[in-house]
């Protein structure tokens, strides 16, 4: 059995120093200056294999005051990446109970195979995967996964698989570089660092006014623009799953909630337009009260009963955040605000739109539109039941909102505050500190589930926070974008801590992942369409002259 021994995996890549990294990427420059820089990539950090050397090379650029853009090269000549075939494991999905196939299995599931390969004429190596050090999950020994050959070509590769197919297994075409135990050969990178103590504009999470849109960042940073911007939270992406754009977890504009949190998981709170930034896991309450009784919502701005990434009260298969799971609810109540443009969800239920003082102006079926300056309540199921019950046309109802830490303290907003949210934390008190599991990207009981997502490499956004109070929003392209592997969520961690982040979080990433400076893209995404739209974006706009 072949044993990668890699600590990349386990302890993440080391990047740089956080003083060599600050000098490069956080501190002053000209406009335009290219910087090589060594760096160490480190593939088997604590393995006794020693480091091996890479080099990146930077080009500054000041936006504004207080606004600087880097963008980066990393180059690791010793990396040697290849395609190959992975045999998958067979498994069952601990959410779905259906049938599924992970890259990594047991010892051995993967001996048993390896023999059966070998039997047919195939040569067959059995690799041991490690955990990456996540806070949440075992560490050690992950599983291990069963591959043929190494090949120059992919579509060598795919020859190959064809047979592993043929001998009646499950076989995929991979590419090592996106191995979290193998070094990548290139990475690009885009690094925005926001100071607040000499930025005058400001920055806000931001839905460009309809939750139910899809645009691309740049388009967003153009039409408002926008010095720098980049994609955040995660959304729907399929009618199946709701109305595409809305968002799957925690968002607030302008000190307004537009959607709830999908359980506890890490959000950037932009506070006082970018004055203050700080990263925290939060929860969210809505409570109505009408005619002396009271309902707890669990949604605001989605279709009742479906809710993406889970993460609510009452939610089957779960009620804990699972990415990418859409989740349903039997008995729920949802507010829309006049920032849902599209069409009310129909069908059966109950409705009740409030005017601009809480007042109710209608109670009967669902359907129809958000009127400017009106907030639409719709239940179905036990909620429905109650809306009837209570709700009486001309009553006032309050809806009372709550936003609070994982310390219990309540996060307040006003009109000069946004929140964005996504999954894990990264850096939390100056520490890696990935908490993937809780959050939802992995489940230690099932391989199957969020391995590529989180523990290869693929185009991450990220956001933090240094020791002076510095927003850092930063991209790396991935999928072979451009010739650049990606990062795991360990060498995301490990980048932003080496930008000098104390605090810092994954935003949402692959195709989504885009910066944009001047209105214009400077990354490269991964969708081979081009940029992707998204469903909710972070800009850093300039300030007003007079």
């Amino acid at each position: 059995m072949s044993h990668i021994r890699s600590r990349s995996a386990v302890r993440a890549r080391v990047w740089m120093s956080s003083a060599a990294a600050l000098a490069v990427i956080t501190s002053g420059g000209t406009g335009g200056t290219a910087q090589a820089v060594e760096i160490t990539t480190a593939a088997s950090l604590g393995a006794g294999t020693g480091h091996s050397a890479g080099t990146a090379s930077w080009t500054t650029r000041t936006v504004a005051p207080g606004v600087r853009v880097r963008s980066g090269v990393i180059v690791d000549a010793s990396a040697e990446p290849v395609w190959t075939v992975t045999v998958q494991a067979p498994g069952t999905g601990r959410l779905s109970s259906a049938a599924t196939w992970a890259s990594v299995g047991a010892k051995a599931w993967a001996d048993d195979t390896a023999e059966k390969l070998r039997a047919t004429g195939l040569a067959p190596r059995v690799e041991t995967v490690y955990w990456p050090d996540y806070s949440d999950t075992p560490h050690g020994v992950m599983g291990v996964r069963v591959r043929i050959g190494s090949y120059a070509a992919q579509a060598d590769a795919q020859s190959v698989a064809q047979q592993v197919g043929a001998a009646g297994f499950h076989p995929s075409v991979d590419w090592t570089g996106y191995d979290a135990d193998q070094p990548a050969d290139r990475e690009n990178v885009n690094v925005a660092v926001i100071d607040p103590r000499t930025f005058t504009g400001r920055v806000e999470g931001t839905h460009n006014g309809n939750v139910t849109r899809r645009e691309t960042t740049s388009s967003v940073a153009a039409a408002l623009g926008s010095l720098v911007g980049v994609n955040s939270s995660f959304f729907v992406t399929s009618d199946a799953d709701g109305v595409q754009g809305t968002q799957a977890g925690l968002s607030a504009d302008h000190g307004q909630l537009q959607s709830m949190a999908a359980g506890s998981r890490a959000a950037l709170i932009i506070g006082d337009g970018g004055r203050r930034v700080r990263v925290a896991d939060l929860t969210t309450t809505v409570t109505v009260r009408t005619g002396g009784s009271r309902f707890e919502a669990q949604g605001i701005n989605r279709v009742p009963g479906l809710v993406r990434d889970c993460g609510r009260p009452g939610g089957t298969p779960s009620e804990r955040p699972w990415q990418d799971v859409t989740c349903r609810l039997t008995d729920d109540l949802v507010r829309f605000t006049d920032q849902w443009k599209a069409p009310l969800p129909t069908g059966s239920g109950t409705q009740v739109v409030l005017d601009g003082a809480g007042r109710a102006v209608s109670v009967g079926a669902r359907g129809g539109t958000v009127p400017a300056g009106t907030t639409v309540l719709q239940g179905i199921g036990t909620a429905a039941h109650w809306l009837t019950a209570h709700a009486r046309a001309g009553q006032r109802a309050d809806v009372e909102e709550s936003v609070r830490d994982s310390a219990g303290r309540r996060v307040r907003l006003d009109g000069d505050d946004s929140i964005v949210s996504a999954a894990p934390t990264l850096v939390h008190h100056g520490r890696i500190s990935i908490d993937a599991a809780a959050e939802g990207v992995v489940d230690p009981a099932d391989l199957s589930f969020g391995h590529a997502w989180a523990n290869t490499r693929q185009p991450r956004t990220m956001a933090g926070v240094d020791g002076r109070g510095r927003l850092i929003l930063a991209t790396v392209d991935g999928r072979r974008s451009g010739g650049s592997a990606g990062f795991t969520l360990q060498e995301a961690a490990a980048f932003m801590r080496s930008l000098g982040a104390v605090e810092a979080l994954n935003l949402d990433g692959g195709g989504s992942t885009a910066m944009a400076v001047d209105g214009t893209l400077v990354n490269k995404p991964s969708d081979g369409s081009g940029e992707r739209a998204v469903g909710g974006t972070i800009q850093v706009l300039p300030g007003t002259t007079d």
